[in-house]
């Protein structure tokens, strides 16, 4: 499988104007988490990160100025028929999806989900 690429906005930023930093991204954040706990699930994954304020030049390279909302995993090959597609690369921009195809092309552990007709997970 050629190598996915998994764009995150690198964390501990802080944001024009305000005092009260600094920040992570909520949506990147639960991938970062996931990246830590599995550090060797990650190695066959390139993971770039990149700084908060827009324009995300080396994003909007790739996949377009309105396609720069992180996280973004750019898919290597084999990319699932609900991938968006710009100039040859297939992409997924939803945390819950790239959270899947994580569990689904890398081995990552799935998030607990409540089984179907139940109230509680835990």
């Amino acid at each position: 499988m050629a190598h996915d690429r998994l764009f995150l906005i690198d964390p501990g930023f802080e944001v024009t104007g305000r005092d009260d930093g600094p920040f992570v991204c909520p949506f990147c954040n639960q991938i970062e988490g996931l990246l830590a706990s599995f550090p060797q699930l990650s190695l066959d994954i390139e993971v770039v990160r990149v700084a908060f304020p827009r324009p995300r030049q080396e994003v909007v390279a790739l996949v377009g100025e309105a396609n720069q909302g992180l996280p973004l995993l750019i898919l290597g090959d084999n990319s699932p028929g609900d991938a968006r597609v710009r100039d040859g690369l297939h992409f997924v921009s939803d945390t819950e999806r790239i959270l899947e195809l994580l569990a689904e092309r890398h081995r990552f552990p799935r998030l607990l989900r409540p089984a179907t007709g139940a109230s509680k997970v835990a």
